[in-house]
């Protein structure tokens, strides 16, 4: 059986997707159209086929591949392979490695104080904000989240982070701006971002030496002195691995990369939703006052007390997942209910249309919380909810994100009120990650004023 899509268009499908107003809109557009199954052109990877229907998706959960092209944007950044798109031989042992630290508790744990630190950093600046002036959720979280990868990935050991911060935003800048081809007037500014990155590949170097030479650990064996790798720490645990020095300084580029990007943006549109929705708001700050008291801040074992504000974030995400789609390519023929997907063919992931899909979200566009109790998430297929992908290409820092906008919330909505800035329109674009065109702009006030 055909799979149903659009024309064929002679532009490879890019005047469509622009008249869209964006990749993941047309995806929206498409799936209604057309049904949960789609066959269009991709631009990068001439024909693919779109799934927006959880239970279709788990016969390609296995797949540990991803389409080459659709990656290649990221190959600047990358000294050795891109690792995005590394072989499965190489791809599972890297994550091992990358879990060991992302999604363990005692990394967690190690670097939670000094999150707060950073969280706690930030209310006290917006709570001295002045009287109706706005502040932009999207700019100032996103280096809030890069401020705390720093101190992850680079085991927080010394090193200048407001200019790493400011290394990395100058590269990110430079090359987001050619994938997206948006003109940049300064002359430099390629020149620049080049010295950026040699600047962040040099500091990384500097702290794969100092873990080698024993300097970079937290502590011994206990017994004849000999340094040991911090599982706690990401370089520690990728020299312990046996890694590359440019593999090193690929999945230190790759890792800032994403969770600066994607935490900061699940907060800004969690917060941006909770202005609109002022009851979820009262239900969030009154679990915070029984959990914490008179505490302003969480501690770790508290997060998972805050149950309402875990459904908040959770249907944030659903409604704008900060990663709108992934892909992957079929190493083999594969059956997807009434259709037949030979190899070599690119499986697109719209996870904003897996997460609209009415036939598992009743009024699929409206906020609620709700949808996330134990009882209505054994409702839905597993994979009716995939803010962080799916299979082993998923998000290696997904519990890492987690814990992190958890935690930036529960400081931030502690202390604070969010209130959107009157007359500024809200409108989500793509920009790598889900991203609002001109900024979530919101009013803040300390609680009870």
């Amino acid at each position: 059986m055909r799979i149903p899509g659009p024309e064929h268009q002679e532009d490879g499908g890019l005047s469509a997707v622009a008249a869209a107003g964006g990749l993941h809109h047309y995806q929206l557009r498409l799936h209604e159209a057309h049904g949960p199954v789609v066959r269009f052109q991709l631009p990068g990877a001439d024909t693919a086929v779109s799934v927006a229907d959880p239970v279709l998706l788990e016969a390609t959960a296995h797949i540990d591949k991803r389409p080459e092209e659709l990656f290649a944007f990221l190959d600047p950044l990358c000294e050795a392979d891109n690792l995005q798109v590394l072989s499965a031989d190489e791809h599972m042992p890297w994550r091992r490695v990358l879990l060991s630290v992302l999604a363990g508790r005692p990394a967690h744990e190690r670097h939670f104080a000094r999150f707060t630190e950073l969280a706690q950093e930030l209310a006290d600046r917006w709570a001295g904000q002045a009287d109706g002036e706005p502040v932009e959720l999207q700019k100032e979280l996103t280096a809030l989240s890069l401020r705390m990868i720093c101190g992850f990935a680079l085991g927080g050991a010394e090193t200048d982070t407001d200019r790493v911060v400011a290394a990395f935003e100058e590269v990110l800048t430079e090359h987001l701006g050619r994938l997206y081809q948006v003109p940049r007037d300064d002359p430099r500014a390629a020149e620049r971002a080049e010295e950026a990155l040699a600047y962040l590949r040099a500091t990384v170097d500097r702290m794969v030496a100092a873990h080698r030479s024993g300097d970079g650990t937290e502590g011994t064996d206990g017994t004849d002195g000999t340094a040991r790798a911090d599982r706690s720490d990401l370089i520690g645990a990728l020299v312990e691995a046996g890694q590359s020095p440019a593999r090193i300084r690929d999945t230190v580029m790759v890792t800032l990369l994403a969770a600066h990007h994607t935490t900061g943006v699940a907060v800004s549109w969690s917060l941006h939703l909770l202005g609109h929705h002022p009851e979820a708001a009262d239900r969030v700050a009154a679990e915070l006052d029984q959990v914490l008291g008179e505490r302003a801040t969480p501690d770790y074992g508290d997060l998972r007390r805050l149950t309402y504000l875990d459904m908040v974030l959770k249907e944030s995400m659903r409604l704008f997942p900060p990663g709108p789609y992934g892909a992957r390519e079929t190493t083999e023929d594969l059956v997807l209910g009434p259709y037949e997907i030979p190899a070599g063919t690119t499986v697109f992931y719209p996870f904003w249309a897996v997460h609209l899909n009415p036939e598992h979200w009743p009024e699929p566009e409206r906020f609620d919380p709700e949808r996330f109790t134990p009882q209505e998430v054994a409702k839905r297929p597993r994979l009716a909810y995939v803010p962080f992908g799916i299979g082993p290409r998923s998000c290696e820092g997904a519990a890492l994100a987690t814990i992190e906008a958890q935690l930036v919330l529960a400081v931030l909505l502690k202390r604070l009120r969010f209130r959107p800035a009157p007359g500024h329109e809200v409108t989500p674009v793509e920009r790598f990650v889900l991203w609002a065109r001109d900024g979530i702009r919101m009013t803040v006030r300390p609680r009870g004023l």
